[in-house]
């Protein structure tokens, strides 16, 4: 089976960085908890990325991102070209993500 590489964009790093310093200011075992599920989901990808399905919204362009949800409330968005995989957003999805969509 061919691998994937995985890349995360700058913007993914530090959207998934302040989910886990919200959760950090509750509970820094819980906000460990979830920088290691966040990160073993990402990491993933590297293997048959195409398993999860496309993002439909609207305002998206069909079939450009392939969505995963991590714990309910985490959504991680990615595009697929090639060999390659591009994290382009970590979503908390209890938060408005209306600026996703604009």
């Amino acid at each position: 089976m061919d691998k994937y590489q995985v890349i995360i964009s700058d913007e993914a790093r530090r959207q998934l960085g302040n989910c886990v310093l919200f959760i950090a200011q509750d509970n820094m075992e819980a906000a460990q908890r979830l920088r290691q599920k966040l990160m073993e989901a990402i990491r993933s990808l590297c293997e048959m990325p195409a398993r999860y399905p496309f993002f439909s919204e609207p305002y998206i362009i069909a079939n450009k991102y392939h969505k995963m949800f991590v714990e309910n409330w985490y959504l991680i968005l990615y595009q697929i070209r090639d060999t390659t995989v591009y994290v382009e957003y970590v979503v908390d999805c209890r938060q408005d993500y209306q600026w996703l969509i604009h």
